[in-house]
């Protein structure tokens, strides 16, 4: 199958994909949220970590698994929860499920790292809608949370 040549514009092009725009917002709302970190007082936690931290929920979850979740190696994950481990924020445990395995766990100030970054994710989010409009954001809240569900719902 022959090549297709790129159009004379695809650098434009490329950067106004779906995928492009929702990583360049991603980037932004990241640097916003973790930019804001140190002032409130958890000035050793860098973007990298978010590749635990949004994963994580108050179950626990395995190495494996979190990495699975964020596309990363095992051995990555690994590195980034053992770093947290180190800062204080995670701990291991055994899994009830099965006593070979381990969870990683919140520490409670692992816990209030989460809240934090809840809540300063939620401050960026009223800039935006203030940027837009509320009733822009709300829109664009709406759809994004529509096409979430479809996603997870959708039959492969």
């Amino acid at each position: 199958m022959p090549e297709e040549p790129l159009p004379e514009n695809s650098d434009s092009v490329l950067e106004h994909t779906l995928g492009a725009m929702l990583r360049r917002m991603y980037s932004a709302l990241s640097e916003q949220v973790y930019g804001r970190l140190e002032e409130a007082g958890y000035a050793d936690i860098r973007p990298m970590h978010s590749k635990v931290m949004r994963h994580l929920t108050g179950r626990g979850a395995r190495v494996t698994t979190l990495a699975e979740q964020a596309q990363i190696t095992k051995q990555s994950m690994s590195a980034i929860v053992e770093e947290l481990i180190t800062l204080g924020y995670l701990e291991k445990r055994a899994d009830p499920s099965d006593g070979r395995a381990s969870l990683v766990m919140f520490t409670p100030r692992g816990k209030a790292l989460q809240a934090t970054l809840i809540r300063l994710s939620a401050e960026a989010e009223k800039v935006l809608a203030k940027n837009i409009g509320e009733q822009k954001y709300a829109q664009f809240r709406a759809l994004l949370m529509e096409w979430t569900n479809v996603e997870n719902n959708r039959i492969t």
